[in-house]
């Protein structure tokens, strides 16, 4: 079975990728920018180069469709880079295309906090895609690079949905009607999604789920069910959040980064001031015939479960990751 993952953030090493290989994961949308600028980014950039380079036999970069369907056949783990924030392009739109042809084929418009392009689902007024935004869409769909809402508040969500010429993502978040995070998404922003042919990936991040660390795989794979009958079961996939081998430092400055100088725990409470532990079916990588396990027990076909964990993701992608002809 193909599996796709629409978001990691870990902390990766070489027995990180062998066990990402080893759980049978195809692909997976690495993060590799936050808070940088434009010249931290290509660092980033850099450090990755160089992992492709060291762990040949593991890994190898996606930038099409057709490197996640290389990547299976080479028992590989393809990676796609991609960016939680707009930092990267900073103010200027040329940069949309230059980093695009560094290999970066995701960008949220906006992480928690409003942005130069859109609202953060942190912010209490949601003024909507900027002037700026409007024009880093039409420029993200021309060179075929993803447009992703997953940190962004409702009113910009519901926009980029409408305004982009292509299809967006939500990499990573699950019905708000299921669990109230500030990041999961309400009924009308599915639909909406769902209608435009968009994806969603639902995240295994603890602080989205029903009943945290605790939540059961059945009651997960329940809301999969539920949520296919909103969305159909053509635009869901896999997003787990999963987030692997960092220290506290790292938790603080991911949430805060240097607008703040006090930690940001964001959806709450004073529990939420360190890495969670995650839900007992869902550890790493290695775990995912769970969710795939869980969802037939629910009675979903096989052929739909198969959607589910990767075929839908690499639909998307082969008809997202191209640049538009004539554009």
């Amino acid at each position: 079975m193909l599996i796709i993952d629409a978001l990691q953030y870990v902390n990766w090493n070489r027995d990180l990728f062998a066990q990402a290989r080893d759980g049978g994961v195809n692909a997976i949308h690495v993060t590799i920018s936050y808070w940088e600028n434009t010249e931290s980014t290509l660092a980033n950039i850099g450090d990755w180069r160089r992992r492709f380079r060291e762990n040949s036999d593991l890994i190898m970069p996606v930038r099409t469709g057709d490197d996640i369907r290389k990547a299976e056949t080479s028992n590989k783990v393809g990676i796609i880079l991609g960016f939680q924030n707009c930092s990267p392009i900073e103010d200027d739109l040329r940069k949309v295309e230059m980093l695009h042809e560094q290999g970066v084929r995701i960008m949220q418009l906006s992480y928690n906090n409003q942005s130069l392009l859109a609202t953060g689902c942190y912010e209490n007024d949601d003024s909507g895609v900027t002037r700026f935004g409007r024009e880093v869409i039409k420029e993200m769909n021309r060179v075929g690079m993803v447009i992703d809402m997953s940190h962004s508040a409702e009113k910009s969500t519901l926009q980029a949905i409408d305004l982009s010429e292509r299809p967006i993502a939500i990499t990573h978040a699950n019905p708000s009607q299921w669990h109230h995070a500030l990041r999961n998404k309400s009924n009308d922003v599915l639909k909406a999604l769902g209608e435009s042919k968009g994806m969603l990936g639902f995240s295994m991040y603890p602080f989205h789920l029903n009943n945290n660390s605790s939540c059961t795989l059945d009651d997960f794979c329940g809301m999969i069910l539920d949520t296919a009958e909103l969305m159909g079961i053509d635009n869901i996939g896999i997003g787990s959040d999963l987030c692997q081998n960092w220290g506290y430092d790292t938790l603080e400055w991911m949430r805060s980064g240097t607008w703040t100088f006090k930690p940001d725990f964001g959806e709450g409470s004073s529990e939420n001031s360190d890495w969670p532990e995650q839900p007992e079916w869902f550890k790493s990588s290695r775990d995912f015939s769970n969710i795939s396990e869980g969802l037939i027990s629910k009675g979903i076909s096989y052929a739909d479960v198969e959607k589910i964990m990767g075929l839908n993701w690499l639909n998307f992608f082969d008809n997202s990751f191209g640049a538009i002809k004539n554009g």
